[in-house]
This record gives structure tokens, sequence and C-alpha cells, in this order.
């Protein structure tokens, strides 16, 4: 028996939909417990396999998702029949999440994982202002902005590229630091970092202008400093249908289709 021929356990989101999808699958395949499964099939959105890749973050499962929800640019499409088969023939994508390390107002430390970008956000009416360090050499004294993100590869088509960043291919050895709104510097678009290297951002004026930071769906409050850098001990594994890997997916965002 091999690994994507063996038990199944199934996650959901909680819209009809997935809760639909999750019956059906479940009367035709069964449904493992997670921890002893060998594959988990996650059935919603993009949001749900970022949770899912969170749930079992540190296990090397491999996740397979299927589209139920709004957004699937990390999902395949759904289908009842022909799981296994899908299975068997499915192309692995590994990534390594960021690991964030901040530091709030008060001293205390908070430390948490992103597989798509940690980003900095300002909190009241007035921008934010950051000092940014690059392997603890400053390379930008002062951005006023509304805030900046480091993206991965796997994180460039998110938030990233909403905000005007580059899209990376997933095996690029590179980060994307991007600016949200940014003030002052009014031309400075961004950099391309390498993924070994550790962002250091702080906060000036961090009383009178507040900033938070959020690795995924993790949000710490009033930080005063915040260190980012690629966690390489953690292999998170999702597979995708041959012609749909994720590899694909992003040279397609590339040329607008």
């Amino acid at each position: 028996m091999t690994e994507r021929s063996g038990t199944i356990a199934f996650v959901a989101s909680e819209t009809p939909e997935a809760q639909a999808a999750l019956a059906k699958l479940v009367e035709r395949y069964g449904d493992a417990e997670p921890a002893a499964a060998d594959i988990v099939v996650a059935l919603g959105g993009d949001g749900l396999m970022l949770q899912t890749l969170h749930r079992f973050m540190g296990t090397a499962k491999p996740i397979y998702g299927m589209n139920r929800g709004s957004v699937g640019f990390l999902m395949n499409e759904f289908k009842e029949r022909g799981l296994r088969k899908r299975l068997e023939a499915a192309q692995r994508s590994v990534v390594h999440p960021l690991v964030m390390t901040a530091i709030d107002r008060d001293g205390h430390k908070v430390e948490a994982r992103a597989i798509n970008e940690v980003s900095l956000l300002r909190r009241s009416y007035q921008a934010a202002k950051l000092r940014l360090s690059v392997d603890g050499q400053v390379r930008l004294e002062e951005l006023v902005a509304d805030g900046v993100l480091l993206a991965t590869p796997a994180g460039s088509t998110a938030y990233n590229l909403s905000a005007n960043g580059p899209i990376l291919p997933l095996d690029a050895p590179l980060l994307a630091l991007t600016p949200l709104s940014p003030f002052r510097p009014r031309r400075w678009r961004g950099a391309l970092l390498p993924d070994q290297a550790q962002v250091t951002i702080e906060v000036l004026e961090a009383q009178k202008r507040p900033v938070s930071a959020v690795a995924d769906h993790i949000q710490i409050e009033n930080v005063a400093s915040v260190a980012i850098a690629i966690d390489r001990s953690l292999d998170l594994v999702m597979l995708h249908d041959p012609g749909h890997s994720l590899d694909e997916r992003i040279l397609r965002e590339q040329f607008g289709y």
C-alpha cells in the first residue's frame, strides 16, 4: 500500500457546499482520524488550506485540497469520483513557512509562522513609520506607509500581488519585501531578498503610530519590532493534479490567465 492509496482524512469548512461534499466523500471513501491518516483532503477555499497546513505543521503530512470555497488558487477542482487515482498521480509542492518573532511595546515576545506572508499594518489614522534592516544592516532608515509585508514565493500571489508586489516562481530562492501604500520614500516599490536573509522591522513612534503584525491569521497588536526569517526545519507538502501544480499556477498568474 502506498502513502497515497492508504487512509484518508477529510477536513472541511463550514459552508453548505463544503459540508455537502464532505458527506458524499466520507460515504464513498471512509474517514480516518487525521492524526493517523496517510493524507488529508481539505474541502473549502484557500483559507481552509492555510488553516489545514498550519494545523498539521511539523508532521510533513501531504494535504490535497479540493475547491469548495470562493477562492481556490491553492486547491484542485472538486470531483467526487476517482479521488484515489488523483492522489496517486498528484504532484508534490514543498514550501517552508516564515517564522516571525514579534516584540510588543511591553516587551512581550510572540513567535508565529506564516505560509503566505508576514505583514505590518498601521492601526490608527496616522501612517506607520518603520525602519527596515536586512541581516543586521539598516537598509531603509524610515518608511512612512500603511505598512509593509514579507512574502514567500507561495504567498507572492496573495496579499503581496494585491499590493503590486512581484510574483515569484515557487522554487525561486527569494522573498518579496513589499510596501503598502508608501508615502516616503515615494518611489520605493520594495525589494527582492535572498531567502536566507533575516529581516528586522522596527516601529518608530510606536506609541503615537501603533502597528500590528500579522502572520497569516495570527495577529499581534502594538508591536515594537519584528524579526522574520524562513524556517527550513518545516516542510509543508501540498498535492496538485498534473498540469495544475502550484508552479504552473504561479507561472499562469504571471501571464495574466
